[in-house]
C-alpha cells in the first residue's frame, strides 16, 4: 500500500480550493504535515460547528475567502499564490441542497471549474490539478460497480452539475491547458470521517442524534453506498496528484479515477447506522416513515481497480474500521477535548501507514 511521499510535497506549493469545507480541511491537514505550502481558496466557514475551525485549520495556511462564482478574484488568487499543485473541491456537495437551489449548484459546480480552468490557462507555473467530483457522476448502472469509462449522467442538480464539471475538465485540453499541465479528475465514494455536519448525510445525523439521546430515524436503509474513511479518500488524490507530476508517463494518468472500498465489501444505510450508533452510546436507529422526498439510487458502487492496480493505492481501514476513526473523533468532540489534536494524530497515523 503506497503513501504520499514528503520528499515530493516538502516544501511543494498547493492551492486546494474548498479549503473551509469538510474534505477541504482534513487535506490542508494531511498537505502541511507533508510540508507543503498551502493556499485555500474558499467561502468563510459554515456557521455552526466546523472542522476548519474546530481543529484550528486556518492558521496551517493563507486562507483566501473567495466565491468560485467570481472569476477575477479566482484569477488574482491563482496569479498571486504561484502554486505547482491545485486541488479543486469548492462545490455545493449535498443533493438535497441542489433541488433547493439549483442555480447556485450549477454556478459552483459548473462555473466554479470554469473559472478555475480559465484562472490555470494564465499561470504556466501549475503542474497539476485534481479535480474532485464524485461517485454519482455516472449514469445508472442498476447496481452494477462503476468502472472509470462509464457513460456519465445525473438524475439531479447535484450529480448533474458534477457530471458536466468532468466534462468541462476533459474537454479543457482543447482551451485551457497550458503546456505541461497534466489533468484528472477523483470520483471517491462517500466520505466518513470527524468535522462532517452537512444537512442530511448520516453521520452527521447519528452524531445529533446521539447528542440528544435519541434514536436515528432512517431514510433508505437498505441503500448500499461506497463508504470509506476521508484519509484514503485525500490519500489517493495526493498518489494521483504526484503521478501526474513526477512520472515519466504522467500523460497515462489524466482522465477519470475512482477511488472506493472493494466492490461488495459496502454496508447497508443501516448496517452502518447501527455500527455508528453503538460506537457513540447512542440509542439504534430506527426506520420509520419519512416526509416524501426526490428518488435516491439505492445502490451505488465503484470500481477502483485502476488506481489499486497504478497507484498502488487501496482503504487503509475497512468500512468497521472507517466507523471506528470517525466515532473517535466525535467523541474527543463530545467531551469538549482537542479535535485539532485528535485530526492532526489521525492524519500522522495514516501518513505512517
Amino acid at each position: 500500500m503506497h503513501r504520499p511521499d514528503p520528499d515530493f510535497w516538502r516544501g511543494r506549493r498547493v492551492l486546494v480550493t474548498g479549503a473551509s469545507g469538510f474534505k477541504g480541511s482534513w487535506l490542508v491537514l494531511a498537505l502541511r504535515e507533508l510540508g507543503a505550502v498551502v493556499t485555500g481558496l474558499s467561502l468563510p466557514p459554515p456557521q455552526g460547528p466546523s472542522h476548519f475551525v474546530l481543529a484550528g485549520v486556518d492558521a496551517e495556511l493563507d486562507h483566501c475567502e473567495v466565491d468560485v462564482r467570481d472569476y477575477g478574484a479566482v484569477a488574482e488568487v491563482v496569479k498571486k499564490a504561484r502554486v505547482e499543485v491545485v486541488f479543486h473541491l469548492a462545490a455545493q456537495a449535498l443533493v438535497f441542497a441542489g433541488y433547493a437551489d439549483p442555480i447556485g449548484t450549477y454556478g459552483s459546480n459548473i462555473m466554479g471549474t470554469v473559472h478555475l480552468l480559465e484562472a490555470l490557462r494564465h499561470s504556466p507555473g501549475v503542474r497539476v490539478l485534481v479535480n474532485v467530483t464524485t461517485d454519482k457522476v455516472y449514469a445508472d448502472a442498476q447496481s452494477q460497480a462503476h468502472v472509470e469509462g462509464g457513460r456519465l449522467g445525473g438524475a439531479d442538480p447535484y450529480s448533474a452539475s458534477k457530471a458536466c464539471s468532468e466534462l468541462v475538465t476533459a474537454a479543457s485540453a482543447s482551451w485551457a491547458v497550458p503546456a505541461g499541465l497534466m489533468i484528472a479528475t477523483a470520483r471517491s465514494g462517500n466520505t466518513l470521517g470527524g468535522g462532517d455536519w452537512a444537512a442530511n448525510r448520516l453521520v452527521p445525523d447519528a452524531v445529533r442524534a446521539a447528542q440528544d439521546r435519541r434514536s436515528l430515524s432512517l431514510r433508505c436503509p437498505t441503500a448500499v453506498r461506497p463508504w470509506q474513511f476521508v484519509l484514503d479518500s485525500l490519500g489517493g488524490y495526493l498518489l494521483l496528484a504526484q503521478a501526474l507530476h513526477s512520472r515519466d508517463d504522467g500523460e497515462s494518468f489524466v482522465g477519470g479515477w475512482n477511488f472506493s472500498p472493494g466492490v461488495g465489501c459496502e454496508p447497508t444505510v443501516v448496517e452502518l447506522a447501527t455500527a455508528l450508533a453503538e460506537a457513540l452510546g447512542a440509542p439504534c436507529p430506527v426506520v420509520e416513515d419519512q416526509p416524501e422526498t426526490p428518488a435516491e439510487t439505492a445502490i451505488l458502487r465503484l470500481d477502483s481497480s485502476k488506481a489499486r492496480e497504478h497507484l498502488g493505492w487501496q482503504p487503509s481501514v475497512d468500512w468497521r474500521g472507517c466507523v471506528e476513526q470517525t466515532a473517535r473523533w466525535y467523541r474527543v468532540w463530545l467531551d469538549g477535548a482537542d479535535v485539532g489534536r485528535e485530526s492532526r494524530s489521525q492524519v500522522r497515523g495514516y501518513l505512517a501507514g
